[in-house]
């Protein structure tokens, strides 16, 4: 492959365009620290409102206000199939930003992000409303209407998603959109934004920004934006949604990760716990909000549990420091400087307040790459069991009850995801019940899927995202009632 171009424009009105804030943002290749590019244009208040004004204006009276459903689809279909015959420059754009090794994009994000397009493109046309029979002498008609301008602000580890996840259902339903990236991987986006305006879509109605939180805070306070959809930190979340209200109250989807449960029951297939609980929270490097990150193991089956999810560790440990960029490396380093310092923080404090049972250190001296660690039997408040630390940390416990793990996995103010590994499906149900989470698993690691809802209760944010529930966010519900004369 031919070394792709690095764009650093921003996306606005179907063409690339310099920033008037100039500013910049740099990018770094968390493989080697080498430094991508300095040259990222960031968005500032005027481009911010140029491009609202260019979405309200395809929005109310450009070609994209008068597009059927049909035609609505017909675009979001060209553009996955672009996207899909684009893959390997824009895997190679996210890989050398935020380290996810390509393999991984290749096979799974760039994929699942095309499907997602191609799964509401088929909502396109299907958007329905409800009528009511005039018994009480007034016909009754309710229509489902799209929002109007909306955006989204994206976390750096699975920017192909978020594009998929916030972009796809909002223009399924009618909507422009403003896309902003994390400052950390910017690059990638910046490539496929063209690829709307290759796929027919009209000046105006999809739109890419570059910008640090600054960029961010210009859109979720934004008077002419109608809905903003995050998915970040809970200190980011908590800004947008008192940001949002503090203007115009527009619509607010939070997604704010968590520190997801893993309970293990002395039934569980062991190879199929023991995969969930290593490869599969090791995806990403721990970087995915919804991994589960506390595990709770019965206490008759714990030593060999231990002992052989120590052993899958260091054994996933040895493939690590390898390129991200060549097809056979599966773990990368975490995103940036900034995150390697703050897991190793969260390393250091645990070794005062856990057993540390393997890691616990760096891998090589370049890059940001960290071991898999384990830590047994946390102090019940210490921030290792506590707080999303996004790497590959993870914390076991042991229990001896039902009602005590489900104890222990409502422990927390989060509540995103859980998995349950059991041979038992009665016990499998009731305890997924009785957990306070948005998504349970059973028998392996939680996995977004298209046609269910994604989204968490508590501290975990509100709103959801794919499947019918993630169309409805961006839909407004308007009553027509008709007089029966």
């Amino acid at each position: 492959m031919v070394t792709p171009k690095i764009e650093t424009r921003l996306f606005l009105n179907n063409e690339y365009t310099n920033a008037r804030s100039g500013e910049y943002l740099c990018v770094t290749n968390p493989f080697d620290g080498s430094l991508v590019t300095s040259h990222v244009e960031t968005a500032g208040k005027e481009d911010v409102d140029l491009a609202v004004s260019y979405a309200l204006s395809a929005f109310t009276a450009g070609p994209w206000a008068s597009f059927t459903g049909a035609q609505r689809a017909a675009c979001m279909n060209r553009f996955a199939d672009l996207a899909e015959n684009n893959a390997a420059e824009l895997a190679y754009l996210e890989t050398i930003s935020m380290g996810r090794p390509i393999a991984t994009l290749l096979g799974m994000d760039i994929p699942h992000m095309a499907a997602c397009y191609r799964y509401y493109a088929g909502w396109a046309d299907k958007i329905e409303g409800e009528s009511f029979a005039a018994d009480d002498g007034v016909y009754k008609i309710v229509r489902h209407e799209p929002l109007g301008v909306c955006a989204g602000i994206a976390s750096w580890n699975a920017t192909f998603l978020y594009a998929a996840w916030k972009i796809a259902p909002a223009l399924a339903a009618g909507n422009t959109f403003i896309f902003k990236t994390s400052e950390k991987s910017p690059l990638a986006m910046l490539a496929l934004a063209k690829l709307f305006a290759e796929a027919g879509f009209p000046p105006g109605v999809v739109q890419f920004v570059s910008g640090d939180w600054k960029t961010g805070a210009l859109l979720s306070s934004h008077m002419q934006i109608a809905k903003i959809s995050i998915t970040g930190s809970l200190a980011a979340g908590l800004k947008v949604q008192a940001q949002a209200a503090n203007s115009n109250l527009k619509e607010v989807t939070l997604e704010l990760g968590g520190k997801s449960p893993a309970i293990v029951f002395e039934d569980a297939n062991l190879d199929v716990a023991l995969g969930g609980c290593s490869a599969g929270f090791l995806f990403n490097s721990g970087q995915v909000c919804a991994a589960a990150s506390r595990v709770y193991v019965h206490q008759t089956i714990a030593p060999k549990f231990v002992a052989d999810l120590r052993t899958r560790f260091e054994h996933l440990s040895n493939g690590i420091g390898t390129n991200p960029t060549d097809p056979t490396t599966n773990l990368g380093p975490v995103a940036d400087q900034q995150q390697f310092d703050r897991v190793l923080e969260y390393i250091a404090k645990g070794k005062q307040t856990a057993q540390l049972l393997t890691g616990g250190g760096r891998i090589g001296t370049t890059g940001y790459f960290i071991q898999p660690t384990i830590f047994l039997d946390p102090e019940p408040d210490s921030s290792i069991y506590k707080e999303e630390i996004f790497g590959p940390v993870l914390v076991v416990k042991t229990f001896s009850a039902e009602a005590e793990v489900i104890a222990l996995a409502n422990d927390t103010t989060y509540g995103l995801a859980a998995c349950v590994y059991t041979a038992d499906l009665n016990r499998a149900l009731r305890v997924a019940s009785k957990i306070d989470s948005g998504g349970i698993s059973i028998n392996g690691p939680f996995v977004p899927n298209f046609q269910t809802p994604f989204g968490g209760f508590k501290q975990s944010g509100h709103g959801k995202e794919l499947g019918k529930y993630g169309l409805m966010e961006y839909m407004k519900q308007k009553t027509i009632h008709i007089n029966m004369f």
